[in-house]
């Protein structure tokens, strides 16, 4: 496994190329055909090969990245949520609160409270 994953110019490689663009870049609208010319293949060979390697499709893994900086960035400091939502990349405070809650149960600044309390008394 580890010998697909680094042998240039196979599907693995073009796949781990993909997901790191993504990890640099998760803030930026993306399109799966566009990131199937980042990783020189077509969109549904893309889709099927990185479902494969990640368990989630590649706007699945955008998500997820969003999620976990979006939660940093309101563990970190004094920010709204409207303010995380632009920076992580979402258009619409609304529709990132709802995916916010519908990813850690409860609604972003009410999360950021609950894992500081947890970290100060820990």
């Amino acid at each position: 496994m580890l010998r697909r994953w680094s042998v240039a110019g196979t599907a693995a490689t073009r796949i781990r190329h993909a997901a790191a663009w993504l990890l640099e870049h998760y803030a930026t609208p993306i399109t799966v055909a566009g990131l199937a010319e980042v990783a020189h293949m077509s969109p549904a060979t893309l889709h099927r090969h990185f479902r494969s390697a990640t368990g989630m499709s590649p706007l699945q893994f955008q998500k997820h990245l969003r999620m976990q900086q979006a939660r940093r960035l309101l563990m970190a400091g004094d920010t709204t949520a409207a303010q995380v939502a632009e920076a992580v990349g979402y258009a619409s405070a609304t529709q990132f609160n709802r995916e916010y809650r519908r990813v850690y149960g409860l609604p972003p600044a009410q999360d950021a409270a609950r894992l500081r309390t947890a970290m100060t008394s820990a």
